[in-house]
């Protein structure tokens, strides 16, 4: 079984000071560091996932700003590959299926940002298309959240879409116990 690691979406207007801050960016870019260490060190495969703008009402990742880059915790190196991707799902309209499918990948270890949104939606698609999946939740970050004027901390929206994962679409672990499998 071919394994490859999916980094979604951690960019800079996620971070302090970005259009759209998390909650515990910083923590949960340290621990993709880590994993990303790991998988370079073990030459596996590894795929970043950077979300542009398709429209500047979205208000954040608009193209061509500082905001829309890769967090430098953890950019690219040469040779790892980068899908650009303009919805939640980084399926849609990309060639991340076909890429995996080239490289005979089946299972699939995902990280990023943010949780309820990029990370639920490629995580369902993947296990739809036939991929194993496994969720670092700790290498993950979301924010607080809001509805009918009841507000959810983000601690929950985390809990809460990593327990949903964890039903039937992935396997969900944090960083060490995933490092020390």
């Amino acid at each position: 079984m071919s394994k490859a690691l999916i980094s979604i979406d951690i960019q800079n207007d996620y971070f302090e000071g970005g259009a759209m801050e998390l909650h515990n960016p910083v923590e949960a870019s340290e621990n993709v560091k880590k994993i990303l260490d790991a998988y370079r060190k073990d030459n596996k495969e590894i795929i970043h996932v950077q979300h542009i703008a398709a429209a500047p009402e979205m208000g954040f990742f608009l193209p061509n700003t500082n905001g829309a880059e890769i967090n430098d915790n953890v950019k690219p190196k040469d040779g790892e590959k980068l899908i650009v991707k303009h919805a939640p799902n980084a399926f849609v309209d990309t060639d991340l299926l076909e890429y995996l499918k080239s490289k005979n990948i089946s299972e699939l270890v995902f990280t990023g940002m943010m949780t309820q949104m990029c990370i639920d939606a490629t995580v369902r698609a993947a296990k739809d298309l036939g991929f194993e999946c496994t969720v670092i939740g700790d290498a993950c970050a979301t924010r607080d959240l809001e509805i009918n004027g009841n507000k959810v901390k983000a601690k929950d929206v985390q809990t809460a879409f990593l327990a949903g994962l964890s039903f039937y679409y992935a396997d969900v672990k944090n960083t060490k116990e995933y490092l020390s499998a």
